[in-house]
């Protein structure tokens, strides 16, 4: 393979090695924030649990007063029945202290229920804590690893960015400002690859010679039709012809 193919193929690695660290490095925002937000809904799930917990707890509390205010309203009842003077006055404050009582269990009877949900409830919440930490401890090694990937990627890239530097030194300037308008044309790909006759990139079939000329790598060929620079590559199924068929 002449040098200046060589030397080609060798920048359109390198290009693709800057291209893909650089993209990696610039990917280190967005990939803590997907780690932030995934913490920050398991975040969102214990404050829901807990919220469903308290609010469990403040309707018990609430149950709890009335009932206290029940008694204590019967409890004053049966002291007016002692100072009741007819018979329809006394059945007036029972039917009263029934109908409290009557109350009283309605209040346990929800009691009941609610410490019932409670027990679920705050299995639901202890869950949630669990999964919280769970996910806090694995959201601070998932950032750290983020960040030393990075820092490895921004070391690996200055050392890329260097051997391009010495690539494009001994690379003929014509031949590099070609790579280079063809790099922007083409986002990227400014190199391909010569198989089976083919231009790997758009695909047209060589003329015969054309191809001869690529096998041989004698010296730096551009696609007939894309203009991409070609470097010739053995069939990929180990059979090669010399001439190129027609599709």
């Amino acid at each position: 393979m002449a040098p200046e193919i060589e030397l080609v193929v060798r920048l359109q690695r390198v290009d693709d090695q800057i291209r893909a660290l650089a993209e990696e490095i610039e990917s280190l925002p967005r990939e803590i924030e997907e780690i932030e937000r995934s913490l920050q809904a398991h975040q969102r799930q214990l404050e829901k649990e807990q919220a469903e917990l308290a609010a469990n707890e403040r309707q018990r509390r609430r149950l709890e007063g009335e009932i206290q205010l029940l008694e204590q309203k019967i409890s004053k009842l049966k002291d007016q029945m002692f100072e009741v003077k007819t018979n329809e006055q006394y059945w007036a404050l029972q039917h009263e202290v029934e109908y409290c009582q009557k109350k009283i269990r309605e209040a346990e009877d929800q009691i009941l229920v609610l410490m019932e949900q409670a027990e679920t409830l705050e299995q639901n919440v202890r869950r949630a804590r669990q999964e919280l930490e769970q996910e806090r401890r694995q959201a601070e090694r998932r950032k750290q690893e983020a960040k030393e990937r990075a820092e490895q990627d921004r070391i690996r890239l200055e050392q890329v960015k260097k051997e391009r530097a010495q690539i494009v030194s001994a690379l003929d300037p014509q031949l590099y400002a070609l790579y280079e308008r063809l790099r922007k044309r083409y986002h990227g790909w400014a190199v391909a690859r010569g198989i089976d006759g083919r231009c790997e990139a758009c695909h047209i079939i060589m003329r015969p010679q054309f191809y001869q000329d690529l096998r041989k790598a004698e010296r730096v060929l551009a696609c007939e039709s894309c203009g991409r620079l070609l470097y010739y590559v053995p069939s990929e199924e180990g059979v090669d012809a010399s001439v190129p068929q027609q599709a």
